[in-house]
C-alpha cells in the first residue's frame, strides 16, 4: 500500500514544477541558436538575471563557452567544469548536459568554492616542493658551520689547541655533542627534503643484497659495538641474493630503520631477516602483484629487535613527520623524519612498510618491495 501511495504521488506531480524548484540550475537551450529557452528559480537567483532578460540571452552569455561545454558534457556523458561572469565577478561552475531532439537540458551548480581549494591546494604542494627543493641545494650551506663547530671542538678535546683543564673539557664535550646531534638531525632534514621535493631519480640495476646489508651494519660498527649489541643475519629462506632493485634508495631505508632499532636496544639483539612472501602475503600488505608473479618476484626484509619498544602514542604518526611537530619529545621528531625518508623512498619502488612493536619486548620492522625486472617495471 506504501508503494502505491509513493507512486501515486510521483504521478501526481507536474515536472515542470519539480524543475523549477530544484536546487540546481536548470536551462532548457536551443541546440542550433544556443538561445534559452527556459531556466528555473534557481538560474535566476544564480546568474542574477530577470525572466524578461531571457529573451535576449544566448547561453553562451552566460557560460563562457557555454554551448560547447553542453555538446562536451552530452557527446561524452560526463559533468564539465566551466567559468561564468556576473555583474562583472568571476566564479566556476559545474554543468552536465544532455541533448533531447533539438535541445539540451542543462543543469548547473556553483563551485567556485571547492575549485578555489583544489587551486590553493595545487598552490601549496607547488611551494611545498620549491621549499623542498631550496633546502636541499643549501643543505651543505647549512651543514658546513656545524661541522665546523664539531671538528674545532673535537680538535680542542684531544688538546690540538693547548691544554685545558676539566672544566673546559666539560663544556666543550658537551659542544660537540649538541654539534653532533644537530648535524645528525640536519642530515635526516634535509634527507627527508630531498625525498619529498621529488629530486630522487631511480636507479634500478641488479645488485647483492646481502652485501648491502652487511656495508650498512659495518657503518654502524662502531655504536652497535659501543652498546655490545649483537646483530645477526639470515639470508636462507631467499631464492637468490641478486635483486632487481635502486641499490641507493635501499641504502637509506636499511639505514634509517638499523638507526633506530640501535637507539632502541640497550642491552641485546637485532636480528635482520629475508625471505620471499607469498603472493597472498603481498596482496594482504596492499601491492598489487603483477600477471603471473611468484613468491620469488617480492622480498620482505624484517628487522627486528628486543629493546625498549615504543608507546602506542609514540607510535601513532610514526610515518609522518608533520603529525609529530606538536610533541615536545624531539626524538620522536627525528624518529619519524628518518621514517617518513623510509616511507616514501619504499613507496617510490612501489613497496610497502610497517612496524610491530610492545613496550619492553621490541619492535619488528618490515619492508616488502618489488625485486625482479619485469615486476618492477610493470609496477612503475
Amino acid at each position: 500500500m506504501q508503494y502505491m501511495n509513493l507512486f501515486n504521488l510521483f504521478n501526481g506531480l507536474n515536472m515542470k514544477e519539480v524543475l523549477l524548484y530544484l536546487p540546481d540550475a536548470v536551462f532548457v537551450v536551443e541546440e542550433d541558436s544556443g538561445k534559452i529557452l527556459w531556466a528555473n528559480h534557481r538560474a535566476y537567483r544564480l546568474f542574477e538575471i530577470e525572466k524578461e532578460e531571457l529573451e535576449s540571452l544566448v547561453f553562451n552569455d552566460l557560460v563562457d563557452q557555454g554551448m560547447n561545454l553542453a555538446y562536451q558534457s552530452s557527446v561524452k556523458d560526463i559533468s564539465v567544469i566551466g567559468g561564468a561572469t556576473v555583474n562583472e565577478k568571476e566564479f566556476f561552475v559545474e554543468l552536465s548536459a544532455n541533448l533531447l531532439d533539438t535541445q539540451y537540458f542543462i543543469t548547473i551548480r556553483d563551485v567556485t568554492e571547492m575549485t578555489h581549494v583544489l587551486t590553493q591546494a595545487e598552490k601549496t604542494g607547488r611551494l611545498n616542493k620549491d621549499k623542498n627543493l631550496m633546502l636541499t641545494k643549501l643543505s651543505s650551506e647549512f651543514k658546513s658551520p656545524v661541522q665546523s663547530i664539531l671538528g674545532f671542538s673535537q680538535a680542542l678535546n684531544d688538546g690540538l689547541g693547548g691544554e685545558i683543564n676539566d672544566k673546559q673539557r666539560k663544556y666543550v664535550r658537551i659542544i660537540n655533542k649538541n654539534a653532533t646531534e644537530l648535524l645528525y638531525f640536519m642530515e635526516k632534514f634535509f634527507e627527508f627534503a630531498q625525498v619529498e621535493s621529488q629530486l630522487y631519480q631511480k636507479n634500478m640495476q641488479m645488485f647483492d643484497v646481502t652485501e648491502l646489508i652487511q656495508n650498512v651494519i659495518r657503518e654502524n660498527e662502531v655504536t652497535i659495538a659501543t652498546k655490545k649489541l649483537n646483530v645477526s643475519t639470515n639470508y636462507d629462506n631467499i631464492s637468490s641474493k641478486m635483486i632487481y632493485s635502486d641499490e641507493s634508495a635501499l641504502k637509506v631505508i636499511l639505514q634509517n630503520i638499523i638507526e633506530i632499532s640501535i637507539r632502541l636496544t640497550e642491552i641485546g639483539n637485532i636480528s635482520i631477516d629475508l625471505f620471499n612472501p607469498p603472493i597472498e602475503g603481498v596482496i594482504e600488505m596492499g601491492i598489487t602483484p603483477i600477471k603471473g608473479a611468484t613468491e620469488n618476484s617480492y622480498l620482505m626484509i624484517r628487522i627486528s629487535d628486543n629493546g625498549i619498544g615504543l608507546q602506542e602514542a609514540d607510535v601513532e604518526g610514526i610515518f609522518e613527520p608533520y603529525t609529530q611537530l606538536d610533541k615536545t619529545n624531539k626524538k620522536n621528531l627525528v624518529r619519524s623524519i628518518s621514517l617518513g625518508s623510509a616511507k616514501e623512498l619504499v613507496r617510490a619502488l612501489n613497496g610497502a612498510i610497517w612496524l610491530e612493536t610492545e613496550v619492553m619486548k621490541g619492535t619488528i620492522f618490515s619492508v616488502v618491495i618489488p625485486v625482479e625486472n619485469g615486476a618492477v617495471q610493470q609496477d612503475e
